[in-house]
């Protein structure tokens, strides 16, 4: 993945395309980019507004296809409106996808029941959403979601750990900082660096930079990792009985980059081209519990305006969908 843009190459076409503004769209334009701080340069404007005047058509249509039944979820306007689905993938998503070391593997514990929900958060096992800003190392927000509850599990104390710290220093075991990386990998150099630091010693800057981790900062450790396999049910038992799990997921549709309410089903979203790493912390359902309304939670790492104060349900038992399931994954502390 290289998160370098050519924006120009993106937008051709796109202003002299579009329509003619009227009053009502000039004050949503502009009351988007002061909620979000965006200004632009002259030449670069009109084509911003035209990428975002298309993704809130977008919107508009979709949650009207939702009044009408035909969707589970709604989407919003968001941070993200003036970016396309390829510029997003580009600068948000970071998971590689690519052979790995493998893990042992997960032995499932015999459970007379398995749970019909959990939701870790109400333990205390999940830090609050964070924000992986314009660097690709969502794979580094996953895993230290998955280690801090795992150090919760066992020291009764939850503590942030840094991402910062992966994303400098975890190159010689395959991760590419900010151009992506794998939760495992992460976990590995945990284990060879013996210790992760907390993200009050190392803070979050959302670029690539020289390894300052401190030994003495140290807040977590890990002996090594355990893969899922590739099964809903699985991942589910893991969940159960061992808290949040690293996941990887296709986020890489319009859908997932608007995504607001709702259990979240696209049946354009693949369950093979996974390029985004999150942490599921509990599954649950809607109502009587059915095939169409079972969910997984989802922490995911775009800060506390995207979906529902930073998470996201995701549709459960339909099929793997957007391979929640395919490549699950937690340390072993």
């Amino acid at each position: 993945m290289n998160p370098s843009l050519l924006l120009t190459a993106l937008c051709v076409g796109i202003a002299s395309a579009a329509p003619k503004l009227d009053l009502r769209a000039d004050a949503q334009w502009n009351q988007w980019k002061a909620t979000h701080g965006k200004r632009y340069n002259e030449n670069e404007e009109g084509w911003r507004r035209a990428v975002w005047e298309k993704n809130m058509k977008m919107i508009e249509l979709h949650n009207r296809e939702h009044g009408q039944g035909r969707h589970n979820f709604t989407m919003a306007m968001n941070a993200f409106g003036d970016m396309t689905s390829e510029e997003f993938r580009q600068v948000r998503n970071g998971f590689q996808n690519q052979k790995h070391k493998k893990g042992e593997m997960f032995q499932e514990p015999a459970l007379a029941e398995v749970p019909r929900s959990v939701d870790w958060r109400e333990n205390g096992w999940v830090t609050p959403v964070k924000d992986q800003g314009q660097c690709g190392s969502c794979w580094a927000f996953s895993a230290t979601g998955s280690l801090e509850g795992q150090m919760f599990r066992k020291t009764g104390k939850l503590v942030s750990l840094s991402e910062q710290n992966l994303v400098d220093c975890s190159r010689a075991q395959g991760n590419e900082g900010c151009d992506g990386g794998l939760m495992d990998n992460a976990f590995q150099y945990v284990k060879d660096n013996q210790g992760l630091d907390t993200e009050e010693s190392y803070p979050y800057c959302g670029t690539d930079d020289t390894c300052k981790y401190k030994p003495e900062f140290s807040a977590a450790n890990d002996t090594g990792f355990m893969d899922i396999r590739k099964n809903e049910r699985s991942l589910m038992k893991a969940v159960a009985s061992v808290g949040p799990i690293s996941v990887a997921i296709d986020a890489s549709l319009a859908s997932f980059q608007f995504y607001e309410k709702g259990i979240y089903y696209d049946p354009d979203c693949s369950s093979e081209e996974l390029d985004h790493g999150v942490l599921v912390v509990g599954y649950g359902f809607e109502g009587g519990e059915s095939d169409n309304n079972k969910y997984w939670i989802v922490k995911n790492s775009w800060g506390t305006k995207w979906g529902t104060d930073g998470y996201i349900k995701m549709a459960k038992d339909q099929d793997n969908h957007c391979g929640i399931a395919s490549m699950a994954s937690y340390p072993t502390v």
